[in-house]
């Protein structure tokens, strides 16, 4: 047997806590979910899930949602007022 060491990560506890609960749906542990990403990785060397720096109007639309998002001002009766909305700002 190979030997093993030990892998020490922070993570936020709610993340660690929403994680357990799903890899333990699924039969897995953390440790189990950490090595098999960890043989991925070395199988076919590289991360498997594609990782993308956002382009420039990917981040403008970000930051613009957690705007909204923190301002709390994006309600709408119905979809129809947002859709009036959506479309009154498109063209300004």
């Amino acid at each position: 047997m190979a030997h093993s060491s030990m892998l020490h990560v922070r993570v936020d506890d709610e993340i660690k806590t929403q994680a357990s609960e799903a890899l333990a749906a699924m039969g897995l542990s953390l440790s189990d979910a950490v090595r098999i990403l960890l043989k991925r990785v070395v199988t076919d060397q590289a991360f498997p899930l594609e990782l993308k720096v956002p382009n420039a109007q990917t981040r403008a639309a970000m930051e613009e949602a957690r705007a909204i998002a923190k301002s709390h001002t994006a309600r709408f009766e119905s979809t129809e007022a947002l859709i009036d909305d959506l479309e009154k700002a498109r063209r300004q």
